[in-house]
């Protein structure tokens, strides 16, 4: 977001904030017609587009997407599931499925570590919450790190995804807009600014911030990444986790990938 907070790029959009899950109910609804979706929503919704070459990905331990259990893994009979990503949901389901090979139950829960742990063996905590847990207090498993451990590709939570109707006649270049606005936010001045201002906001050095922002996530939605979604899409389909594998396709790209 740094062109539209910092730059020039926000004159031509009305730009709001929520959560993902639900800025993936404002495009299928129509209320909006350009958001980061979880990946999963993508799935789920039709007419959709991707931006081009942009996402929030990881290649290693990602730290804001955890399983948090009090006991051992192949104890845990109940997950609570903070649903506020519709991904970490979906990518739970599948590496219990699919890795682990366990069947326990899910709940969706407000996610509060110690609610969700009085009332089930481990639960789905995401993003500033998990960044905070104190990891030797509990048994825990990096979503993302299972992922890649098991598959050998990038794990893709979200990217910017478009309701094909309300952006096929616009005359703006929406796919370099977005990537210049990535590219802006992540040189060492931007991260630097970044990392002062929230660290304070979380509560967290800026050493932990800093190195989540530049190491945990990974902002391009390239070659690797695509193959990591479309496993995903598989793996998920296959689980009843999402409905059947669909087309993914680009905003002005020549190509498109059938998962």
């Amino acid at each position: 977001m740094w062109d539209f907070e910092q730059g020039d790029a926000g004159k031509d959009f009305e730009i709001a904030y929520t959560l993902p899950s639900l800025c993936a109910k404002a495009l299928r609804d129509g209320t909006a017609d350009i958001g980061i979706i979880p990946a999963a929503a993508y799935a789920t919704i039709p007419d959709l587009v991707i931006l081009p070459g942009v996402a929030i990905a990881s290649r290693q331990s990602v730290r804001s997407i955890l399983l948090i259990s009090k006991v051992p893994l192949n104890e845990i009979q109940s997950v609570a599931l903070d649903t506020s990503s519709l991904t970490s949901v979906a990518l739970t389901k599948v590496l219990f499925a699919k890795k682990w090979e366990l069947s326990p139950t899910f709940h969706s829960a407000e996610p509060n570590l110690e609610g969700m742990l009085s009332l089930h063996d481990a639960a789905l905590i995401i993003g500033d919450p998990a960044l905070k847990i104190d990891r030797s207090h509990y048994e825990t498993w990096d979503l993302a790190e299972e992922w890649i451990r098991w598959t050998g590709k990038p794990f893709v939570f979200a990217f910017w995804a478009a309701r094909l109707d309300a952006v096929k006649e616009s005359k703006l270049d929406l796919a370099a807009i977005f990537q210049q606005s990535r590219d802006n936010g992540l040189t060492k001045n931007s991260i630097q600014r970044i990392v002062r201002e929230w660290s304070p906001r979380l509560s967290l050095s800026e050493h932990v911030v800093r190195t989540y922002l530049t190491e945990n996530i990974y902002y391009h939605l390239d070659t690797a990444c695509l193959e990591g979604l479309t496993t995903f899409y598989h793996y998920a389909t296959e689980c009843g986790v999402l409905p059947a594998p669909r087309e993914v396709r680009f905003l002005q790209a020549a190509s498109a990938v059938t998962v």
